[in-house]
């Protein structure tokens, strides 16, 4: 019997068990993880006024990413049934019929128990529970309540993904004060221009799908107006950090150019709706950024 027959079966069988690995983790949404992960560090430096400790912060990344990988399968369970018509998200797991939906359903809700219990354990119950708040407002308020009935959907629903910077601040500190609010109102309102951004690019598949988002529903002139609009109070709320977040002159000058340059190109959308993709990726930049603004003020 040659080695190649012998071993195929196992090589087969390892690659089966790396596809099926791959499935579960594509459910929780990676890419989205790091954007709130890049929120949730900064925060706890800045709550800390220096490093918070290693380990602390490797325990509430870790709790963070089990309570966002746990919303995310669970928005995937739900809304197995779009995704499939969507250009965007048809290739996700349970669209491409990778995953069981009970099986989904099933890891979502693990996860989210293994989040809530890991950061009650490593940090303390107020960031537990914040982290499971967001966990429960993105599935059932954002997901369930708002996604497929108002176009108001991804504004309520920004508030799921601005809670990170309440868990890292209540990590370190078990309170959540003034300057964490602050954060989390920037991240509140920027998320409507970085998500319509998207919508504009895929417009069709929302329409297509029945989702109301506000290109769909109001068109594109009105939907770039509103994304104006929440750019300019987003850059005027990351302002208030230095009277209320004691921040230096190096976060300021960066707040100021980076919003700056949000607002530019967000402008740039609004006379030339096509350019809509270039803003959202302006927009993902522009967080990593002022964030790490945030946390490059308090460690120099």
């Amino acid at each position: 019997m040659s080695t190649e027959s012998v071993g195929s079966p196992v090589l087969i069988e390892t690659a089966a068990a790396r596809g099926r690995i791959a499935a579960y983790v594509a459910l929780t949404k990676p890419r989205i993880i790091e954007l709130l992960l890049i929120t949730t560090i900064p925060a706890m430096v800045l709550a800390a006024g220096d490093w918070p400790g290693t380990w602390l912060v490797i325990a509430t990344v870790v709790g963070g990413t089990l309570s966002a990988g746990g919303a995310n399968a669970l928005n995937s369970y739900l809304d197995r049934d779009i995704d499939e018509i969507m250009r965007r998200t048809k290739k996700r797991p349970l669209a491409r019929h990778e995953v069981p939906p009970r099986r989904a359903l099933v890891f979502g809700t693990a996860l989210g128990l293994s989040g809530f219990a890991w950061l009650w354990i490593t940090t303390n119950l107020l960031a537990a529970a914040i982290s499971t708040a967001a966990l429960l407002f993105y599935v059932f308020v954002y997901t369930v309540a708002l996604k497929r009935k108002t176009t108001q959907n991804i504004v309520i629903g920004g508030a799921a993904g601005a809670a990170p910077t309440l868990v890292g601040w209540a990590a370190v500190s078990g309170t959540v004060a003034v300057p964490a609010w602050v954060l989390f109102m920037i991240v509140f309102y920027w998320t409507p221009p970085h998500f319509w951004a998207l919508a504009l690019r895929y417009k069709e598949d929302y329409e297509a799908a029945g989702v109301p988002m506000l290109p769909v529903v109001a068109g594109i002139e009105a939907t770039t107006r509103r994304m104006l609009l929440y750019t300019g109070l987003m850059v005027g709320v990351s302002l208030l950090l230095v009277p209320l977040g004691g921040m230096s002159w190096v976060y300021l000058v960066a707040a100021v150019a980076l919003g700056a340059w949000f607002l530019w190109d967000t402008w740039r959308v609004h006379r030339h709706p096509a350019d809509a993709m270039r803003l959202f990726t302006t927009s993902t930049i522009y967080l990593s950024a002022l964030f790490a603004s945030v946390m490059l003020d308090v460690l120099i």
